[in-house]
């Protein structure tokens, strides 16, 4: 009888606490949650390391998270913070911004980039208001019911603001589910249904510490679990991560390619709405044809800026912010 061969440290046998091993015999199935060997080192550094970041704050209230979870998407924190900060001065509570016209948020949004989030935070100011008191629901499934909130931000805003027991999917928690767990460079390009499994599996049954692994992944994979340049030096879990324990293998999927901007159809947006932004009066075509020298491109980017109820086109050929 050939001896059995010694599983590879990427396999699920030889991954302290991976997912499969619940369907295993053993002590390990009966005695112990599949994600323990990874939520106290995780938490115990996210209490010593996180960020003392403003949404973290008890004063930032539900509101404050939910804004910090629109502006953050693709967003670096670095060009989140001034304009938060401005934002919640502005309207601190969800009743304040519903009371403007979109065409304010838009304008507030400055130079975050994808504005369409800016219509989206409106929306649900709106609805927020009309449907719930000003008060940003708890419940998860009313979360989610709110224009513009899709299944991520509903699980961060019940997560972060009201500690509820709820899967965190990021694209930083993914990277380090992936190599922590899977034994991957990269998690796959869109969330798979085997991410949003393991990602249950993973979380603490505990409500308040499945809240806190839910901040504390993110945080991980934002400070040390990167994209690039990864310091396992100073990850809380580097001897469990099943990637690093394989010799760290080169992502085998598409090619990942970093996106363009300039010259592109995005930059004459953010050129056309920069215009818009500085003027509080309409604004005639001819000058916003001095923005961008092919005409083409130019009315093609305008035209996607109508089109997403980011502009709005007025008689005799002006142009404006939305007033609705």
């Amino acid at each position: 009888m050939t001896a059995p061969t010694k599983p590879s440290p990427s396999s699920p046998a030889a991954r302290p606490g991976h997912p499969e091993d619940s369907d295993r015999p053993g002590p390990v199935a009966e005695d112990r949650h599949p994600g323990d060997p990874f939520h106290a080192p995780v938490i115990d550094w996210f209490d010593e390391h996180a960020r003392d970041l403003p949404w973290r704050r008890p004063e930032a209230g539900a509101w404050g998270v939910m804004v910090s979870e629109f502006m953050l998407q693709q967003t670096p924190v670095t060009r989140v913070l001034p304009v938060y900060e401005q934002w919640l001065a502005r309207w601190p509570r969800p009743a304040d911004l519903a009371a403007e016209a979109s065409g304010e948020a838009v304008r507030a949004w400055g130079r975050l980039g994808y504005p369409r989030r800016a219509l989206r935070l409106h929306g649900a100011a709106v609805a927020i208001t009309e449907r719930h008191g000003g008060d940003v629901p708890t419940d998860h499934a009313q979360l989610l019911a709110l224009p513009g909130i899709g299944e991520y931000t509903a699980a961060a805003v019940a997560s972060f603001a009201y500690g509820q027991r709820h899967p965190v999917l990021d694209t930083n928690v993914r990277r380090v589910f992936a190599r922590a767990v899977t034994g991957v460079r990269y998690p796959p390009n869109a969330t798979t249904a085997a991410e949003r499994k393991l990602a249950r599996a993973l979380l603490p049954v505990d409500e308040h510490t499945a809240s806190r692994w839910a901040a504390a992944s993110m945080e991980l994979g934002a400070l040390v679990c990167t994209a690039k340049n990864e310091d396992c030096h100073r990850c809380p879990i580097a001897a469990l991560c099943a990637w690093r324990l394989a010799g760290k293998p080169e992502h085998e999927g598409p090619p990942r390619r970093g996106q363009t901007y300039a010259g592109t159809d995005r930059q004459v947006r953010g050129k056309l709405l920069a215009v818009l932004r500085e003027a509080h009066e309409p604004v005639p075509q001819a000058v916003l044809d001095r923005v961008w020298h092919e005409p083409v491109q130019r009315a093609r980017a305008l035209d996607g800026l109508v089109s997403d109820g980011l502009v709005e086109p007025l008689a005799g050929g002006f142009y404006r912010l939305p007033q609705s």
